[in-house]
């Protein structure tokens, strides 16, 4: 054979022996190719997916799914927002932030709205926001240790802080130990420039004894019966009451008031109940109203515009002007006019209007905002609960911080009587930020409590995350890189 035929037999054979790129049979008519071996096929034979033009689909020309997160517009929105606030943490999350927020911006218009004050009692000009300070930094570590405080504990302490709460209220009505402030005697001299409002603990305390007084009751199925709601509670409610009238606080007592209507109410009453205490209350506050003059001119200044000629509804009228000269953005943290001497209380009862003056409606709106945040958080912590302790002094503290609240906003708007309450968390005043802290504090561990929210904060735990995290990856040898 020729040298070329040779070469040639040689090549042939070598073709041959080389593996060849696995091709997919054809398929018998209806039945479908494996994946695998359709995918091998169309990568042999280098086929590829006919293209779909842009705007055509399988839902007519134009249309195209949208993808899963992306656009939706409102609705979508609306989804997103509602999974996040249904997710364990968002209540304790959204306490936790809205009353530090309240408490901060507090601070800063107490430095602002009280530094002419200050100036005009021959003081330095940070001397209200220096005891501020100091009382916001004692009710945040309060607030610290209410937290990390278990439910049980919280139960525990109910009675004492009653007695001791009783027994420091009693104190204020001894001539020569209680202090006369504004005409109301209801405070306890401590030494240099300190003083303490014992019926501002009162509410506290009613909250705590309370809560747990009806969730013994409710174990017992005792709520049924009428009598085994009312007695005590009520009774006790209006000893503390009593106490705080003879001092001369309507304020105060319009809250404690408003505390008992609501643990009432978390426990059921029943409609002609409720409305029965509701309409002794009434009478016996319309009676208190008009046997003091002083509490006729408050009522006689709800919606004034201007002060009267002998002086009257001074502090109503200032009020008002103040929030109307704010605008939409204020004149500015710091330009207000009326704190130099035009409103008399503007670092307490109406520092609101100050806020408004300085940071106009927006600055309001966002005051009312975190209030409203606030007390939506602890309605849910209150309706979520298996705990019926939980539920009541949830509901208590909600109630009482949204009842003064509402109050002390709706007198400086000229739509309640001047109460003389302060803003919660947010007024000058340390007897009412130390207590009101602590009961923020005790949210913060009803909403921990949850078994959801316990769950998700162990999980965020650097040693849980760490051992979760070693289950899961696969052991490697020794040999492996």
């Amino acid at each position: 054979m020729p040298a070329d035929e040779r070469f040639a037999v040689r090549r042939e054979s070598a073709r041959a022996s080389v593996p060849r790129p696995l091709t997919a049979a054809p398929a018998p008519a209806g039945v479908p190719l494996p994946p695998g071996l359709a995918l091998r096929g169309r990568l042999a034979t280098g086929a590829r997916r006919p293209e779909t033009p842009r705007g055509s689909g399988s839902g007519g020309s134009g249309s195209r799914t949208p993808r899963s997160g992306r656009g939706g517009g409102p609705r979508r929105a609306y989804e997103r927002a509602r999974r996040a606030w249904d997710r364990p943490l968002t209540a304790y999350y959204v306490i936790l932030g809205s009353s530090l927020l309240i408490t901060v911006l507090g601070l800063v218009m107490v430095y602002s709205a009280s530094m002419i004050k200050a100036l005009d009692i021959s003081k330095p000009a940070t001397y209200f926001f220096g005891k501020q300070f100091l009382a916001a930094v004692i009710g945040g570590g309060l607030m610290l240790i209410a937290a990390r405080m278990p439910v049980k504990l919280h139960r525990g302490l109910a009675y004492p802080i009653l007695m001791v709460t009783v027994f420091l209220m009693v104190l204020v009505q001894v001539p020569g130990i209680g202090m006369s402030v504004n005409g109301n005697q209801n405070w306890l001299y401590l030494g240099g420039p300190f003083q303490l409002q014992p019926s501002e603990f009162g509410k506290l305390a009613l909250i705590l004894w309370g809560a747990d007084l009806l969730a013994r009751k409710q174990d017992k199925r005792l709520l049924t019966q009428w009598k085994h709601m009312l007695v005590p509670l009520v009774p006790v409610a209006f000893m503390l009451l009593g106490l705080i009238m003879l001092g001369g606080d309507m304020g105060t007592a319009i809250i404690l008031t408003a505390i008992l209507f609501g643990l009432l109410w978390l426990a059921g009453a029943p409609t002609r109940l409720f409305a029965g205490v509701l309409g002794f209350a009434a009478v016996l506050a319309f009676l208190l109203i008009r046997t003091s003059p002083n509490r006729m001119s408050r009522l006689a200044c709800m919606g004034v515009s201007e002060p009267d000629p002998e002086g009257g509804c001074w502090q109503a009228a200032h009020g008002i002007y103040a929030l109307a000269s704010g605008g939409w953005f204020g004149s500015g943290l710091g330009a207000s006019v009326e704190k130099w001497g035009q409103l008399p209380e503007p670092h307490t009862d109406f520092i609101f209007a100050i806020t408004g003056e300085e940071l106009g409606l927006a600055g309001t709106l966002s005051v009312l905002a975190l209030f409203a945040a606030l007390g939506y958080a602890g309605i849910r912590v209150a309706g979520r609960t298996e705990d019926p302790f939980v539920r009541y002094a949830a509901g208590g503290v909600t109630t009482w911080i949204t009842a003064q609240a509402v109050i002390n906003i709706g007198a400086v708007l000229g739509l309640l009587p001047i109460a003389g309450v302060p803003l919660p968390l947010f007024s000058y005043g340390g007897s009412a930020l130390l207590p009101t802290m602590f009961a923020v504090g005790l949210m913060i561990a009803f909403a921990r409590e949850d078994p959801a929210a316990k769950a998700a904060l162990a999980m965020r735990k650097p040693g849980v995350r760490w051992k979760t995290m070693r289950r899961r990856v696969k052991k490697r040898s020794s040999g492996e890189r």
